[in-house]
């Protein structure tokens, strides 16, 4: 995808978010707010959508969290009117902790995080009959850099067409804070944790090698693109709906 013109991107996905509300029935929008530059850009177009006051932020800190990610949860709120409460989830990740053969590492630990915190944001949608706003953007999406029915669960996605780097002129263009547009992406999932360098590419080649592929008719011409296929393939099962032998009358 190409951006010609940023204003009119940012009002169709406005107006994708209005309609999307408007026809629920709803008059609220529930977001997880991390602190990182995918979540401060759905919230910030979700505010100049349907207004601030409409929308309620929440940040869900673990114990590894950073307190500098709460301070830019504060800023940005409050730039763009979004209500806002922090709700630590360590009592809860505590509670599993319980669970007969609990094991307590990164992989296993940061997949519980993400689905407890989109328990959480479903409860507070429940509870003050809102639609809940997803924060996954389609480079992320494409190799599958999500936790199944934790960050990649949503009533809305405003940013799924969106790569990397798209999400980046967007938030310029937004007003996002400068502080969250240069800090280094991370999931936060455990002490020094970098989305970069768990998934072992740059955003840039990542966007680049799905471009190309897109182009070529996902034939990858490099090793680079070789790699970026193959986590496309063995991710699908997360873009797709579960297997059935539901039969439509």
């Amino acid at each position: 995808m190409t951006i010609k013109c940023i204003g009119c991107e940012c009002e169709k996905i406005e107006q994708m978010i209005r309609h999307s509300v408007w026809s629920s029935g709803r008059q609220k929008i529930v977001i997880g707010l991390s602190g990182g530059i995918d979540s401060s850009l759905a919230a910030a177009l979700c505010s100049r959508a349907i207004g601030g006051e409409n929308v309620l932020g929440f940040m869900l800190p673990s114990g590894v969290t950073p307190e500098e990610d709460i301070q830019d949860v504060m800023e940005l709120s409050e730039k763009f009117g979004i209500s806002y409460e922090v709700v630590p989830i360590n009592p809860v990740i505590d509670a599993f902790k319980q669970l007969p053969g609990y094991e307590d590492s990164p992989y296993l630990t940061g997949n519980l995080m993400a689905r407890i915190r989109m328990t959480a944001l479903y409860y507070y949608a429940n509870k003050f009959s809102a639609l809940v706003c997803g924060t996954s953007n389609k480079t992320e999406y494409m190799i599958g850099y999500s936790t199944k029915y934790g960050d990649d669960s949503a009533d809305i996605q405003p940013l799924l067409h969106l790569y990397k780097k798209d999400v980046y002129i967007l938030s310029k263009e937004t007003g996002v804070p400068e502080s969250i547009i240069k800090k280094a992406p991370s999931a936060g999932l455990y002490p020094g944790q970098s989305d970069e360098s768990e998934i072992g590419f740059s955003y840039e080649e990542i966007d680049n090698a799905l471009i190309n592929l897109e182009n070529s008719g996902w034939t990858p011409k490099s090793e680079t693109e070789e790699k970026i296929f193959e986590k496309v393939r063995n991710t699908t099962h997360k873009r797709n709906a579960p297997p059935n032998l539901l039969k439509q009358e």
